[in-house]
């Protein structure tokens, strides 16, 4: 006879030393005894928009996430959804220039005061923190920026193009520290406006275009946070422009959050409510693509300071939400803190990862000196 809903789901989270209204900070809380069939029905998807809905809960729902995610038990409930997102993606660019705008309206646009109560206050930096010598949010976003300028051994007179750019952080850090000229190309209206108006009077260009629209031809090519929206369809033609716009004796930086897999679907619900189109490459698929143009210098994965990173941004969120209740609402609170946290855990488990790499267009003469 086949086991109940209820049964599935508690028989799946007890393989993960989870148990149901337990007293342990990752235990899974029923809100609405109707959440085991929806779970069982719809899998990743609709775990995440129960939650939104108030029908279930952890008291750390980091720690929830890093068990579950620890003992691979996603793939139980998951699968379904996952091999339909794999076909969809087959069938057509989820990040053509038109569906990219999508995510820019929905996630990056949301307002420049909501992400300044969440990010670091200097900086802006939307992207994993390196903790290595670092105390604070501010300090591991400054450290971040400082490692990136240092291994594309950036000098004063250098030109760089960034393909993103976030709020600006990045071109002013390298403007103001290392003496570049850099150009953006980004397509959030409200990220260019803030960029723009943070980068006065230094000598930062900022373009609201597509990436795919750069040209010209630089001493260093840098993407932060980036190649998270361009997709599998894309890889070779963004490694391409890289290499394009990149001089001869030029680097190339690529910083990306990963998969340990490789595969043709993003979750579900990441996708449908966070990042439209977003995916996350894997090392297969990034070496692959880099092949014809690059020779890869470098190779850096700390992705377990993401978990910090984004406890902080987490802590942030928390105590500005008075500031933002009446605008977004309980569900979209709830949705944020979802998000926030089920990644927090993911790194934590070393499901997912942050690498970044460093290219060439011929390969360092006498060798790349690798920056720590």
């Amino acid at each position: 006879m086949k086991p109940s809903a209820e049964t599935f789901v508690r028989s799946i989270l007890a393989r993960a030393g989870i148990e149901v209204n337990g007293s342990r900070p990752w235990d899974f809380q029923v809100h609405d005894s109707r959440v085991f069939r929806r779970l069982a029905a719809g899998g990743s998807l609709a775990a995440g928009e129960a939650y939104m809905d108030g029908w279930w809960g952890a008291t750390a729902l980091d720690r929830f996430f890093e068990r579950l995610l620890r003992a691979r038990l996603e793939t139980s409930v998951i699968r379904p959804v996952s091999v339909l997102g794999g076909l969809l993606a087959r069938l057509g660019n989820p990040q053509s220039r038109r569906r990219s705008l999508r995510v820019a309206k929905t996630h990056y646009d949301l307002g420049n005061a909501f992400y300044e109560a969440m990010l670091d206050p200097k900086w802006m930096q939307y992207t994993c923190a390196y903790w290595r010598r670092a105390a604070t949010l501010a300090e591991a976003q400054e450290a971040k920026l400082d490692l990136v300028c240092r291994k594309l051994a950036l000098k004063p007179g250098h030109t760089v193009l960034e393909l993103g750019g976030g709020w600006g952080g990045f071109a002013r850090y390298a403007a103001e520290n290392y003496g570049a000229s850099v150009t953006v190309y980004n397509i959030s209206q409200q990220q260019v406006l803030s960029a723009r108006e943070r980068c006065r009077d230094l000598p930062v260009t900022i373009h609201q275009r597509d990436y795919r629209d750069a040209e010209g031809s630089f001493d260093r090519v840098v993407s932060i946070g980036l190649c998270e929206h361009v997709g599998p369809g894309n890889y070779s033609k963004f490694l391409l422009l890289k290499a394009r716009c990149l001089k001869e004796d030029g680097l190339a930086l690529l910083h990306t959050i990963g998969s340990n897999f490789t595969k043709t679907w993003s979750d579900p619900w990441i996708e449908r409510y966070i990042f439209p189109g977003g995916f996350l490459p894997s090392l297969r698929q990034l070496t692959s693509a880099a092949e014809p143009f690059f020779v890869t210098e470098d190779v850096h994965n700390f992705g377990a300071d993401y978990d910090p990173t984004l406890m902080a941004w987490y802590e942030n969120f928390s105590r500005n939400w008075p500031h933002f209740r009446d605008k977004y609402g309980e569900r979209f609170r709830r949705m944020w803190e979802y998000y926030l946290l089920s990644c927090s855990g993911a790194f934590r488990a070393r499901k997912i990862q942050l690498w970044q790499f460093v290219y060439s267009k011929k390969g360092v003469e006498g060798g790349y000196p690798s920056v720590r």
